[in-house]
């Protein structure tokens, strides 16, 4: 473990002390899982607690994310496992990368390996496939219009792109790493193939990439698979489980094991 990780150990200890709360699952997100950070990017902590089973036995309704201020490079943002299994139920794509990160920070109380079992059973490619399409549509209408473009933003619409075109292709969560998903879905693709790994070495590097001209084989192939999966998605299918009583117990469960009230 690096000195990085144990900080952010630490800070999710000062989270728990402060807040009163059980983390029960903390992982990276954005571009670090993704697998193309820079050398200035912030380590995204994301992470699933748990409060003691009075907070939730009351009237009111009440705040169910934690966040703290972006500080050096650290930015930590948490639901509680009440709102995650509600967002779990619609097959939120956010917390099914969170649950693949290959970086876990604080795993404990089983949460997260049971919640992981019942995602091929809740995963719904057409709610999937819009959710990363929406992603891609408005990253490449903001960033990459234009002459000159934001280069580094390439990868935030072709990531959800390819997402798409991964769960066209196999109906399954696709995988969070970028580089899996290039290698499955471009290599056949060599024009393409060879800018977007071009691109990616070059921002693995350390290197900044700022305003340059646009990448047309990559722009091309963008407007292509945008104007493309907006028609696909609606043929997607829609996978409704009704899993209710399972994920009803998955958080009764939940608290009384962090609690200790069984």
């Amino acid at each position: 473990m690096n000195a990085m990780e144990r900080h952010i150990q630490e800070e999710l200890q000062r989270i728990e002390r402060e807040e009163g709360v059980r983390i029960v699952y903390a992982c990276e997100s954005g571009s670090r899982a993704w697998g193309f950070p820079s050398k200035d990017s912030d380590y995204d902590v994301r992470f699933l607690y748990v409060r003691p089973v009075e907070w939730y036995l009351s009237i009111y309704e009440r705040r169910d994310v934690i966040e703290r201020p972006i500080s050096d490079l650290l930015d930590f943002s948490g639901w509680d496992v009440r709102k995650a299994l509600g967002l779990f139920r619609k097959s939120n794509p956010p917390l099914l990368e969170w649950l693949q990160s290959p970086t876990v920070y604080m795993e404990q109380y089983g949460f997260a390996d049971q919640i992981r079992a019942l995602s091929p059973l809740s995963f719904s490619p057409k709610s999937c496939m819009y959710h990363y399409l929406h992603m891609a549509k408005g990253n490449y209408r903001v960033y990459l219009q234009g002459e000159q473009v934001k280069i580094k933003k390439y990868f935030y619409v072709l990531r959800p792109i390819l997402a798409c075109a991964w769960i066209e292709a196999n109906g399954t969560v696709p995988p969070i790493a970028f580089d899996e998903l290039v290698e499955a879905m471009l290599s056949t693709e060599a024009a393409l193939y060879g800018a977007v790994q071009e691109l990616l070495a070059r921002k693995k590097s350390g290197e900044e990439l700022d305003l340059e001209p646009r990448l047309q084989v990559i722009n091309d192939y963008l407007e292509d698979r945008i104007a493309y999966y907006e028609e696909a998605a609606k043929h997607q299918p829609a996978v409704e489980v009704d899993q209710d009583e399972q994920l009803d117990q998955l958080f009764r469960s939940a608290v009384a094991t962090v609690w200790g009230t069984k």
